[in-house]
């Protein structure tokens, strides 16, 4: 009987090793073909590295940033906030167990820049253009977006309703982001747009009023308005254009990577899993004025 007891006792403590194991050491088959871990085209083996900016603001991301934490605002590795939490459910459709992710922090214009990357891919609100997938590639859309102007209440510029009504303000946007190729291309403002390193400085820009308008896309103008400049409104958003404007992951060019994602992206959009995030994340971001 000792013996049986000794024999339980040892299965026991393997039980209980199993059990905390480290999650990276138990990835999940990936749910789409041919794209196992062990198979894709990665910067480091047997780990997805994500990249984004610093700081990582809301509804993108969420879940504070812990104590010691390099992220400002938020931590990636939370899994909260929508593009978090797209990134996770897209690594758990390639079989990568939420330990396998790593985050490193990628300047949005870095980001698409030529060259080699310290990513395997990139999550960061950018925008899909010709100019861009010459030098990288994208994933096809896991988010579909409005670009948006908020505004200080009270100004002149807060009575405007239409985009023509614009003309005559002076605008400003991050630089490199669509927002600003929007005001050059449709605005057409009379005043040169101001451009601003980070978005940041671009809200600090309105606050002090150095500008009267910013560009933002329509979530990101939601944030603006009820974090960062508390007298601030969102005047509207834009009409979609002919070809509506979206947001791809990137991928140094020419990565097989990228057409595994696209198959997870797909299964997440078939299940209806991508859409029960963007509603999690982003249901406030909706209803603002569709300026003519």
């Amino acid at each position: 009987m000792r013996k049986i007891l000794i024999a339980l006792a040892a299965l026991g403590a393997l039980a209980a090793t199993a059990a905390f194991a480290s999650p990276s050491s138990h990835a999940s088959p990936a749910a789409v073909a041919g794209c196992a871990p062990d198979s894709l085209n990665l910067v480091s083996d047997g780990a997805l590295t994500i990249g984004t900016d610093n700081p990582a603001y809301p509804p993108w991301f969420g879940g504070g940033s812990p104590k010691g934490s390099s992220w400002k605002i938020n931590d990636p590795t939370t899994g909260k906030g929508f593009e978090s939490a797209v990134a996770y459910a897209v690594a758990k459709q390639l079989g990568f167990a939420k330990g396998d992710v790593k985050w490193v922090y990628t300047p949005f214009n870095k980001a698409f820049a030529p060259g080699p990357k310290s990513f395997d891919f990139d999550i960061n609100q950018i925008s899909f253009t010709p100019q861009r997938a010459k030098v990288v590639t994208f994933s096809t859309s896991y988010y579909d977006v409005n670009q948006a102007i908020v505004v200080v209440k009270g100004t002149k510029i807060a009575s405007v309703r239409s985009v023509k009504g614009l003309k005559s303000y002076k605008l400003g946007a991050q630089l490199g982001t669509t927002s600003y190729q929007y005001i050059a291309a449709k605005i057409r403002p009379t005043q040169k747009p101001s451009v601003f390193p980070k978005n940041d400085a671009a809200v600090q820009a309105l606050k002090n009023k150095q500008i009267d308008g910013l560009v933002v896309d329509l979530p990101t103008a939601f944030y603006v308005t009820a974090v960062q400049v508390p007298n601030g409104k969102i005047l509207g958003q834009f009409p979609s254009g002919r070809v509506d404007e979206h947001f791809g992951m990137v991928f140094q060019k020419g990565n097989s990577l990228a057409r595994c994602v696209d198959k997870a992206l797909a299964v997440l959009k078939r299940n209806g899993s991508l859409a029960k995030i963007q509603q999690q994340w982003l249901a406030k971001a909706t209803g603002a004025p569709v300026l003519k």
